[in-house]
């Protein structure tokens, strides 16, 4: 099947006379509009704090995953308009065997537009499309910390990084692909359906990596994703589309860090990808993005509210995030494992896996990394009393 020209997305970021200059300072300045960003902002929203977000792209404008999460995030965050498809079961397959488990929990895909913008609408920020180059020299003594973009300098004296893998305000220790803790990703979004979130583990896709199709309603997300940051996804990518019989287009890839980093360095707090929030073997990064971020907020709110240093919020969240250490590199060490394991005894491994109780097991403690409990219910505004006749 040939894949067919897509147009190019229309980016919608500020161009011409509207690049005006961009200066001042802000109680919190957030870098990165994405799922960790907007979980800051929206935590400290009714604050009273100034906060800023800053993003080369607008919001919703750069979709870099799969978007898939377990339902009940999306239930206690209230973004459940934004859900695409359901699912309670899984689809493995290898060469030599398939299995199909029951999940003890449901996952959604959703629209990563949508939901930044449902996210977006429970901040009270205010948001600046700029290109952020990286930290500028201070422009005083008060301690905050200045950003250099490309619309201007701005400060404040509480900054995050959750731009991405990048690390772009940390001091610089060379995290660059190939040779940075990171792995790669690519899919294609054709249009059509289906009822099953599906699994290959399959070295003819990738030798260390795996190859998923996760349905969306009216699309289908295909990909492969490697372990391997050296090894090429796109010609594999394109087998696999080519193998469900799905069109190649709409083309989408990221870099995807698998080790988990420094929550804080040089006064500035670092989350979602920036800090490694990315869970090694599985690639689920939306979930903890929105964890972690949920986390740091509470810190800095505490900040703004007079109730904590910007010191002790920082010795917090580096605590917090560090807590999690042992859980990432376990993940990480089965990572490493099974692309060792021989594919004859991968199928049969696979199948005998799929117990109920086994199920129930390895996936309750999955979800318990980034426990959905960690947001309270949303309580569903009181109806407004009938008008007497």
């Amino acid at each position: 099947m040939m894949a067919e020209s897509t147009p190019m997305p229309t980016r919608a970021t500020k161009r011409g006379d509207e690049r005006t200059p961009l200066d001042g300072s802000h109680d919190v300045l957030i870098c990165g509009a994405s799922f960790a960003g907007l979980a800051i902002a929206r935590e400290l929203a009714g604050s009273g704090a100034d906060v800023m977000i800053v993003d080369r792209y607008e919001i919703g404008e750069r979709q870099t995953s799969a978007c898939g999460i377990p339902t009940e995030w999306m239930q206690r965050l209230g973004l459940m308009d934004c859900e695409r498809q359901r699912f309670d079961t899984l689809v493995m397959h290898t060469p030599h065997g398939d299995a199909r488990y029951k999940l003890p929990w449901t996952f959604s895909t959703f629209d990563y537009r949508e939901m930044c913008q449902l996210l977006w609408a429970d901040c009270d920020a205010t948001f600046e499309t700029a290109k952020v180059n990286g930290r500028a020299a201070p422009r005083n003594g008060d301690g905050e910390i200045a950003i250099e973009t490309d619309r201007g300098v701005i400060s404040a004296p509480l900054v995050v990084d959750a731009l991405g893998w990048r690390r772009m305000l940390a001091s610089g220790d060379g995290y660059q692909p190939p040779d940075a803790p990171l792995s790669r990703g690519l899919e294609v979004h054709p249009g059509g359906n289906g009822e099953d979130l599906e699994i290959w583990i399959d070295r003819r896709y990738v030798p260390a990596g795996y190859g998923w199709s996760f349905p969306a309603r009216d699309e289908v997300r295909v990909g492969v994703g490697s372990f391997d940051p050296r090894f090429h996804v796109r010609q594999t990518t394109e087998l696999l589309a080519e193998d469900l019989g799905r069109d190649r287009v709409r083309y989408q890839g990221n870099w995807i860090p698998h080790k988990l980093r420094r929550a804080t360095e040089g006064g500035v707090f670092f989350a979602g990808d920036s800090a490694g929030h990315c869970l090694p073997l599985s690639a689920e990064g939306i979930r903890t993005a929105l964890y972690f971020g949920i986390a740091l907020g509470r810190e800095l709110r505490g900040v703004v509210e007079g109730r904590q240093t910007r010191e002790q919020a920082a010795a917090a969240y580096a605590e917090f995030n560090d807590s999690h250490e042992w859980k990432f590199k376990w993940m990480l060490r089965v990572q490493r494992l099974v692309p060792r394991v021989h594919p004859r005894v991968l199928g049969p491994l696979i199948r005998l896996f799929g117990s109920k109780r086994f199920i129930k097991w390895s996936f309750n403690h999955y979800l318990q990394i980034a426990p959905p409990d960690f947001v309270p219910e949303r309580q569903e505004a009181p109806q407004p009393e009938p008008i007497p006749s």
